[in-house]
C-alpha cells in the first residue's frame, strides 16, 4: 500500500424518481443507512476499533458526514448533474466519496462524479442483479435505473476493457445481450460467482481493473440474495449472500477511490436488515479502504 490515509465522506442522495419500474422508496435509504452506521461506530474508542474477524484493532477510520447532495424531486437529470458535481467537489477536496442512493441512477451519477474530478481511465465496478445497459425505452427513458452502466461507459475517458458487473442472474433484454457481445464488457453472474468462490471472483475483478486510473464501485443492494436483503428496488432470488459481499468489498476497498450504495428500500425492509447491510457494506469500504493501493 501507499499514500496517506485517507477520509471518507458520506454524501446522501434522497431521490428514486428513476425507479419507474421498480419498487419506489429509496429515497428514504440515506436516513436509515446514517441511522445504522450510528450503531456502528459508537464501538470506536479512542480513534480505533477491535475487528472480531481480524482479531486486530483497526484505526477508525476518518468519516465525515457531507449532508445531501441537492436533489430535485421533479427533475431527474437536474438531480444527477447535480449530484455528480457534489461527488466531484468531494474528490477534489481530498475525499473518498461514499453515496448512498437512492435508486440506481446514482450509478451514473456517482461515476461521472469521479470522472469529472480526475484525469485518466475510469474503471467502473458494478454489483447488480441486472445489467442497467439499457440505450432507452418509452417507459424509462434514457437515464433510469436500468441505463446506468451505460451511460456510464459512454463518459469519454470510460474503460469498458476494464469494467466489470457482478452478481447478475435470470432474464435481460435482448438487445442488452447484443449490446455485451459489441462492448466485450465483462461479468461474474451470482451462480458463477458462487462456483468459484469469492476469492476468485475477487481475483478477477482486481485483474479486470488493474491499469485503470481510477475505480468507482456502485453496489446496488440487490446483488444480494433477498433472503440477506429484503429491502431492495427489486427481488431477484438467487444472489450473493451477505458475507460473500463482505469480504469482497474488504478485498476491493484498497482499490477503489468512490463507492455507492443504491435501491436500498426501507419501504420494503425487514427491521432495517437492509440498511444495516448497506451501513456495514460502507463501513467495511472505509475501514479496509483507509489507504489506496497503487498498481
Amino acid at each position: 500500500m501507499s499514500g496517506s490515509v485517507r477520509q471518507f465522506e458520506v454524501i446522501g442522495a434522497p431521490f428514486d424518481g428513476a425507479s419507474t419500474l421498480g419498487y419506489p422508496g429509496s429515497r428514504y435509504a440515506p436516513d436509515r443507512i446514517r441511522h445504522q452506521l450510528k450503531w456502528i461506530t459508537q464501538r470506536v474508542e479512542s480513534g480505533e476499533v477491535f475487528s472480531l474477524e481480524t482479531g486486530e484493532l483497526h484505526a477508525a477510520p476518518q468519516l465525515v458526514d457531507g449532508g445531501n447532495a441537492d436533489v430535485v424531486a421533479h427533475d431527474l437529470m437536474t438531480t444527477l448533474e447535480r449530484t455528480s458535481a457534489r461527488v466531484s467537489d468531494s474528490i477534489r477536496a481530498g475525499n473518498v466519496p461514499i453515496l448512498l442512493g437512492g435508486d440506481d441512477c446514482f450509478l451514473y451519477a456517482g461515476s461521472k462524479g469521479l470522472h469529472d474530478a480526475t484525469d485518466g481511465t475510469l474503471a467502473i465496478i458494478h454489483f447488480d442483479a441486472h445489467l442497467d445497459v439499457m440505450d432507452r425505452n418509452r417507459q424509462q427513458g434514457t437515464h433510469s435505473q436500468s441505463s446506468g452502466m451505460r451511460r456510464s461507459l459512454e463518459l469519454d475517458r470510460a474503460s469498458t476493457e476494464h469494467s466489470i458487473q457482478v452478481g447478475l442472474r435470470h432474464f435481460n433484454f435482448p438487445s442488452s445481450r447484443a449490446y455485451l457481445e459489441d462492448s466485450g464488457l465483462a461479468r461474474i453472474t451470482a451462480a458463477a460467482f458462487d462456483d468459484i468462490g469469492t476469492s476468485a471472483a475477487v481475483d478477477r475483478i482486481l485483474a479486470r481493473i488493474s491499469g485503470a486510473d481510477h475505480v468507482h464501485c456502485s453496489f446496488d443492494i440487490d446483488a444480494i440474495d433477498p433472503a440477506h436483503a429484503p429491502g431492495a428496488g427489486a427481488l431477484e432470488p438467487g444472489g450473493l449472500t451477505s458475507r460473500q459481499a463482505i469480504d469482497t468489498i474488504i478485498a476491493l476497498a484498497p482499490h477503489c477511490d468512490s463507492f455507492a450504495v443504491t435501491e436500498v428500500n426501507p419501504m420494503t425492509d425487514h427491521q432495517d436488515m437492509t440498511a444495516t447491510l448497506a451501513a456495514y457494506l460502507c463501513y467495511y469500504f472505509a475501514v479496509f479502504g483507509q489507504q489506496r493501493v497503487s498498481d
